[in-house]
């Protein structure tokens, strides 16, 4: 129960960061979607070190591992469109993978020359 409590404790310190961000966008006009001003948010107080990350770790992990979870509504809804599964749908995947890849490999790429200017 008590590792329970802290994973609760520990989504609600990153959903403060959501609300923060929130606030942010009503009285700034940042063109980003107010969950990514709340990663940033949170990423800064975690550089700083006004959160320690033993503070958000548990409840991070337990949010990715339950990440599937918020889309299965979506694919769910995408079996309503049979126009989908034809050649439309091979082309809405491919691209899919293409980005997928394109977007792996340019993370990829900055962590590594941000690890590179670390050492």
């Amino acid at each position: 129960m008590n590792k329970v409590i802290r994973i609760l404790v520990q989504v609600a310190i990153i959903h403060i960061f959501f609300f923060a961000a929130i606030g942010v966008k009503a009285f700034l006009p940042i063109p980003l979607p107010t969950t990514i001003v709340g990663l940033l948010l949170l990423f800064f107080a975690l550089l700083v070190k006004l959160v320690k990350i033993e503070w958000v770790e548990e409840g991070g992990r337990w949010l990715m591992a339950e990440l599937l979870l918020f889309f299965i509504p979506s694919a769910v809804g995408i079996v309503n469109y049979n126009e989908l599964a034809g050649v439309q749908g091979f082309f809405i995947v491919l691209i899919i993978a293409i980005s997928t890849i394109i977007v792996l490999g340019v993370t990829a790429l900055l962590i590594e020359k941000w690890e590179v200017n670390q050492s």
